[in-house]
């Protein structure tokens, strides 16, 4: 089995590509440009997979990689939605033109299914939870919209050209790995490094926003199960649970025995209220199931990060 994980240097990219590389008989060739991914991310196992440094962006570039290749892993994007914000023409070029050229270069190269790296993102801020597969999206922000376009792109090959493609919605990833230093880091990583510096969480608008944060071990999961079914379609992977940021913040602290009083700041442009998904769908048609509560996963990550830290 030959599989290409584009974006494979990145946070959940290179977690996929470490399990994925434990598979019998596979061979695995990640694709990343390092712009946002890290070497450091591979270091405990690229003895087992190839490094292709290049950009989604350059399809001749993909068209003679993707040759006998069974499976896709699309994860490579700019992954933040304030990032889309201050440079969209960057956002579209890499997750749109980007996620065009690997579909291109996946039909032509008879690619047997890919699978889509999507964003829970595109529902934006409707008041209605859990968010649904079948609500009307509704995104806000260049990087949601995006996503969306990536999800119609996946769709159209397989109706037009009989392209396998799936598309999973990711809700709040996190675990080890993950980036707590760029301007864009994710909550998680963020209040963990803080803690570990003995500087207390920062914390946009009042924090009784809401997110279901998934255990990047079950995104991992949801994509194998994606890869081995039939199933093509939109399919929300999150953990079915929601917590707002200011209990999040709480129970950081409390893993970590620290007590520290968070710090308010502007709220940030483009972040939506509350998050939830409904996981039924992918439960029934890929047999997904999250097997980490938040704080199984948290005690992982923080261990993960305190080990950086030393």
């Amino acid at each position: 089995m030959k599989i290409v994980i584009t974006g494979g240097a990145g946070f959940i990219g290179s977690n996929l590509a470490a399990e994925l590389s434990q598979e019998k008989d596979s061979e695995v060739i990640i694709v990343d440009d390092l712009s946002t991914g890290r070497i450091e991310n591979l270091e405990k196992f690229n003895k087992n997979i190839d490094l292709v440094r290049g950009s989604i962006t350059d399809l001749n570039l993909l068209d003679g990689i993707f040759e006998d290749v069974d499976y896709v892993f699309h994860q490579a994007a700019i992954p933040s939605v304030p990032r889309s914000i201050k440079d969209p023409i960057a956002s579209n070029n890499a997750n749109v033109n980007g996620t065009l050229n690997v579909l291109v270069a996946a039909k032509d190269s008879s690619v047997k299914k890919v699978i889509y790296a999507s964003s829970s993102s595109v529902y934006g801020d409707t008041p209605e939870l859990p968010k649904r597969e079948d609500m009307v999206p509704n995104p806000l922000s260049p990087y949601a919209v995006t996503k969306l376009l990536g999800e119609y792109y996946c769709k159209a090959f397989n109706e037009v050209y009989g392209l396998k493609t799936i598309s999973l919605r990711y809700f709040n990833v996190y675990g080890p790995r993950q980036d707590p230093y760029s301007d864009y880091a994710a909550v998680i990583p963020r209040f963990i490094n803080r803690v570990l510096e003995n500087k207390p969480p920062v914390i946009y608008g009042d924090g009784e926003q809401t997110r279901d944060f998934t255990f990047v071990k079950d995104v991992v999961s949801a994509n194998i199960l994606a890869m081995k079914s039939d199933a093509n379609d939109v399919y929300n992977i999150a953990s079915g649970n929601r917590i707002s940021i200011n209990e999040l913040a709480k129970v950081i602290m409390k893993l970590m025995g620290r007590n520290l009083k968070p710090v308010h700041e502007a709220p940030r442009e483009g972040d939506i209220r509350h998050s939830l998904g409904d996981i039924s769908k992918a439960a029934r048609n890929l047999g997904y199931e999250p097997r980490y509560s938040l704080e199984e996963g948290l005690r992982g990550t923080i261990k993960w990060f305190s080990k950086l830290a030393v």
